[in-house]
C-alpha cells in the first residue's frame, strides 16, 4: 500500500467508521487524521491498520479497532491541562493520541516486550510528555495520582474502587466492564469527594486486562 493509499484508507476509516459510530468531536476527528495508524501496528498487519478490527500486537494482546479508540477520546474529551492516566500501553497509539491531547500521560505496561515496542514508536514520532511505566495496574495505579483522566484499554470483570478513587473532582474514568459476551463501556465521572456518576456508553466485548480483579462467585 502507498502513501497515498493510506491516505484514502485514513479519510475512508474517518468517514465510514467513526462518524457513522457517532464521533462527532471535530479535535478527535482531526486526530485521527494526523496521527498515522498505521505505523502502531505490527509489519504484517500494515495494510490493515485502517480496517474495522481489532489488529493483534503479539503476546495474546490486541488493539481496540479505530472507532472504539474515537469514541474512548470522545466520551474522555481530554484538554491540554490535564493528567492522564492509560493501563495498558499496547501498541501506543492510543497513548500518542491521549498525548496530543493532554498535558501529561503515565502509561503503565505489564509486558516488557509491549512497553519497549511502543517506547521506541512514540519516539520517532517526538512524543515527549509520555511517561512509560512498567507494571500491574490492573488494581489501579496510585503513584502519579490523582488523575484527571483514566483509560483503561482492556475490560474488567468488577471495576476497583482504587481507579475511581484516583480521580480528581470532576476528572474521567473509561473503562470496560462485564464478563464476554456481554460487557459495558462506562465513563464514570467524579462529581464530589464521595460522589461519582456513570454513563453507560455501549456494549462491547473486549479481551480482559491481564490479571483483571475476577468477581467473588458463590455457588450452592
Amino acid at each position: 500500500m502507498t502513501d497515498m493509499n493510506f491516505e484514502q484508507a485514513r479519510y475512508n476509516m474517518i468517514e465510514q467508521q467513526i462518524r457513522p459510530w457517532n464521533v462527532l468531536d471535530q479535535r478527535v476527528l482531526d486526530l485521527l487524521s494526523e496521527v498515522p495508524r498505521e505505523n502502531f501496528v505490527l509489519p504484517q498487519y500494515r495494510n490493515l491498520a485502517l480496517t474495522d478490527m481489532e489488529l493483534p500486537i503479539g503476546h495474546e494482546q490486541h488493539m481496540m479497532a479505530p472507532r472504539v479508540e474515537a469514541r474512548v477520546l470522545q466520551a474522555l474529551n481530554v484538554q491540554p491541562h490535564e493528567t492522564v492516566l492509560e493501563v495498558g500501553t499496547g501498541s501506543g497509539y492510543l497513548t500518542a493520541l491521549l498525548a496530543k491531547l493532554a498535558k501529561k500521560v503515565y502509561s503503565v505496561e505489564i509486558i516488557p516486550e509491549l512497553l519497549q515496542s511502543a517506547k521506541t514508536r512514540l519516539a520517532e514520532h517526538k512524543l515527549d510528555n509520555v511517561s512509560l511505566e512498567a507494571g500491574d495496574a490492573a488494581r489501579g495505579w496510585p503513584l502519579d495520582a490523582p488523575y484527571d483522566v483514566i483509560a483503561v484499554t482492556g475490560s474488567l470483570p468488577v471495576l476497583p474502587d482504587s481507579f475511581k478513587d484516583s480521580l480528581t473532582i470532576g476528572g474521567r474514568l473509561f473503562a470496560i466492564v462485564g464478563d464476554s459476551p456481554c460487557m459495558e463501556a462506562l465513563l464514570v465521572t467524579r462529581v464530589g469527594e464521595h460522589e461519582w456518576m456513570t454513563e453507560s456508553l455501549f456494549e462491547i466485548d473486549l479481551p480482559p486486562l491481564k490479571n483483571a480483579v475476577k468477581p467473588n462467585r458463590f455457588t450452592l
